[in-house]
C-alpha cells in the first residue's frame, strides 16, 4: 500500500526571496541552472507517486509554460501532471482545498513547494496507517526554530498536542516539515467556509481535539529557499541528491 497522488503548493509570493530571483515564482526559482521545482518532481516519482496536481497562483502561467514545453503531454518520468490555478490568493488551506478537486484517491500527499524535506514518504505512510490517523504532518528538530511554529506532540501516541507560533527564540523545537498526508474527504468537510484560509491555523489546529492529526519526526535533510542565505546554500547541497 502507498500513496499514488501529491499536491505541491507552487503559489507563493516569495517576498523575501525577491531580491534575488524576481522574473519567476519561488518554485521556479533556479537551483544549478534547473528549477527547484524540478528537484520536488523527481523526489516524488522516486515514490512512486503517481499524480501530481501543482497548485499554482503567482506568475502561474511561467510553471504551466515551462512544464508543458518540456514534459510529454501531461507527463514528468512517467507521473501524471495537472495544474490547478487560483485566480485569487486562498492561502495554503484553500489552495488545497482547490487542488483536491483533482484528486481521484481517498488520501493525499501535501507538499510545499519552495522548502525539501528529504523523508521517507513509504515510511511516513506506514506510521499514518498503523496509528489510524485522519491526517499527519512529517515533522523535523531544528537547532533554531526561531524562523518558524514549533509543534508538541505525545511522545507514545504520537498525536499533536499543541502548535505553538514562532518566538524569535534562537532554540531548538520540533518544527511542522511542510509535508502532510489528509484524508481528502474529511478535509473537504471539514474546512472553514472563507476561501483565502491557512491550513496550519485554520484547519490543523481548529480540529486538532475533533480529528485525530499525528506527527511524526524525521531527520532527514531540511532546507527552506524562502530567504536568500538559505537559496544560496541549496545551490550546493543540492547537489548530492540523485532524485
Amino acid at each position: 500500500m502507498s500513496l499514488k497522488e501529491a499536491i505541491v503548493l507552487a503559489g507563493g509570493f516569495g517576498t523575501r526571496l525577491k531580491q534575488v530571483v524576481s522574473d519567476v515564482p519561488k518554485p521556479m526559482a533556479p537551483i544549478n541552472n534547473e528549477p527547484f521545482l524540478n528537484y520536488l518532481l523527481n523526489y516524488l516519482s522516486h515514490f512512486n507517486i503517481q499524480r501530481i496536481v501543482l497548485s499554482t497562483g503567482f506568475m502561474h502561467e511561467k510553471i504551466e509554460e515551462y512544464y508543458n514545453n518540456l514534459m510529454m503531454p501531461n507527463n514528468w518520468n512517467g507521473t501524471e501532471i495537472i495544474f490547478s490555478n487560483e485566480n485569487e490568493p486562498l492561502g495554503t488551506g484553500g489552495a488545497i482545498l482547490l487542488a483536491t478537486e483533482k484528486c481521484n484517491q481517498s488520501e493525499v500527499l501535501v507538499i510545499n513547494g519552495d522548502s525539501f524535506f528529504n523523508i521517507n514518504i513509504d515510511q511516513f505512510y506506514k506510521q499514518h496507517i498503523e496509528s489510524k490517523s485522519q491526517h499527519s504532518l512529517a515533522l523535523r528538530e531544528v537547532p533554531n526554530a526561531s524562523r518558524y511554529g514549533t509543534v508538541l506532540i505525545d511522545d507514545v501516541s504520537r498525536r499533536i498536542i499543541s502548535f505553538n507560533e514562532k518566538n524569535g527564540q534562537d532554540k531548538n523545537g520540533l518544527i511542522n516539515g511542510g509535508i502532510y498526508i489528509l484524508n481528502k474527504n474529511l478535509y473537504r468537510s471539514s474546512t472553514p467556509q472563507q476561501k483565502n484560509f491557512s491550513i496550519e491555523k485554520d484547519f490543523f489546529e481548529n480540529q486538532l481535539f475533533r480529528q485525530h492529526i499525528s506527527g511524526f519526526e524525521f531527520d532527514g535533510y531540511f532546507i527552506d529557499i524562502g530567504i536568500p542565505e538559505d537559496y544560496e546554500r541549496a545551490q550546493h547541497e543540492l547537489k548530492r541528491f540523485n532524485y
